[in-house]
């Protein structure tokens, strides 16, 4: 399913969406399900719109069910860094809800979303009755974990700001040729480490190159040969 909330139809009721896929938290068996359907409530979020902030009490939980939520954090000296995008399936707050410690980042729509929002408790409370729900958690951290792995070799491994550009672009691109670019140029610079106009002029480069083609936020890699000597 598209990421996008502008031709998905509100829908409250978990056992009629149509949308559910195999990965997401909501994947779940009819009975887990009717148990998860009963829980929370479903929300529609503007783009610029902010679920929680970091810092404050981990009070709920919200799975993704449509759009895309930027997940930030910030330094002392107010400086941002973006952490990630989330896209539908991803659970909200888990690792601050499981720990019982306050959020880690600030979680702001990008895109209108739709999410389905539940008191840490009963979150909780699900989990731990429902051996699905247990085991889509292990697999939501494990993501998380790897996401964080991931970015953290990017920022050490790469010296230059072309290096750290060709992993996360090999990253995004998962062995396909193309993918959609959700991040601005300056959630690029955020990401790794560096200054918007230096990822334009990275960006430029990798094009008259001929490395890259990028229409819109579609990105096509044309030599990933080239790609995986700088990176």
């Amino acid at each position: 399913m598209d990421s996008k909330c502008g031709s998905l139809v509100h829908n409250d009721n978990c056992l009629t969406c149509t949308h559910r896929h195999a990965g997401w938290f909501c994947h779940l068996s009819p009975d887990a399900l009717a148990v998860y359907n009963a829980l929370g409530v479903h929300m529609l979020v503007n783009s610029g719109g902010t679920l929680f902030w970091e810092g404050e009490p981990a009070r709920s939980v919200s799975i993704l069910c449509c759009g895309e939520i930027k997940l930030t954090t910030s330094s002392k000296e107010g400086k941002t860094l973006l952490v990630r995008i989330a896209k539908p399936g991803d659970v909200l707050g888990l690792s601050a809800a499981i720990s019982g410690t306050p959020y880690e980042t600030t979680a702001q729509a990008l895109t209108p979303v739709q999410v389905k929002t539940l008191q840490t408790k009963d979150f909780l409370h699900f989990i731990e009755t429902h051996i699905e729900g247990t085991m889509h958690t292990a697999q939501m951290l494990n993501r998380e974990y790897r996401d964080a792995l991931s970015d953290a070799t990017r920022l050490a491994l790469s010296i230059s700001i072309s290096g750290r550009v060709a992993r996360l672009f090999l990253d995004l691109a998962s062995g396909h040729g193309t993918f959609t670019l959700a991040h601005t140029h300056e959630g690029l610079a955020s990401m790794l480490g560096t200054t918007r106009e230096t990822v334009t002029r990275v960006l430029g480069e990798l094009k008259r190159k001929k490395i890259i083609d990028i229409e819109g936020k579609a990105v096509t890699i044309r030599r990933i040969d080239a790609l995986e000597l700088l990176a």
